[in-house]
């Protein structure tokens, strides 16, 4: 049997002097695409930011699975002054991929192909936000975690990223993703930290 993903166990969340969550549990399980809902402020992109490991002050409670995790944050992550194939040859976490080949497969899969030198700050922010994506088809962890990654794209640009998210699910990774956007992903769960609310 496949091990989770992700576990959160009675998950506090606090910012500065105050409360935000209170009691959060998640269990990502292999195949598992969640949805995590809320209303402005309740906490969604601090929870990211805790299930990633990236927070720890203020996050009461326990957080376990597996090392293998992709955190996609609501900003693209881009260098304005480089070009699209030269920020996909690195990543905020310090991973660097140098497969060429794959890179520009990458940014075709996106929409961008005939793209990959030109500069980040030439671009629209629709397209920067597909260079930012084109990283989960380059990425080989098991768990990603996606701040608002529908934002800021097209209609085609929706249908090529569900797409991705799906199969993603289907060969045994899983998925959890902020967006008050609907979505057309059959099995989807959600999770609403409204009823969380301190």
């Amino acid at each position: 049997m496949a091990e989770d993903l992700l576990i959160l166990e009675s998950i506090h969340l606090e910012r500065g002097m105050r409360r935000l969550l209170t009691g959060v549990s998640l269990t990502v399980r292999p195949g598992d695409c969640w949805q995590m809902l809320g209303s402005n402020g309740s906490g969604k992109t601090s929870l990211m930011r805790a299930m990633a490991g990236l927070t720890r002050l203020g996050v009461q409670g326990y957080r376990g699975g597996t090392d293998s995790v992709l955190y996609q944050g609501h900003l693209p992550g881009l260098k304005p002054l480089l070009s699209c194939r030269e920020n996909l040859r690195w990543h905020g976490s310090g991973r660097v991929t140098c497969d060429g080949q794959k890179i520009d497969a990458a940014l075709a899969r996106v929409g961008l192909k005939g793209y990959e030198d030109t500069v980040i700050c030439q671009l629209s922010a629709g397209q920067q936000r597909r260079v930012g994506l084109a990283r989960l088809w380059l990425s080989e962890a098991l768990l990603w975690l996606l701040d608002e990654p529908f934002t800021a794209i097209d209609v085609d640009g929706t249908g090529i990223l569900e797409a991705q998210i799906q199969h993603h699910c289907a060969t045994g990774g899983g998925v959890v993703f902020t967006s008050h956007q609907p979505t057309r992903m059959p099995e989807l769960k959600v999770l609403d930290l409204d009823q969380y609310a301190a």
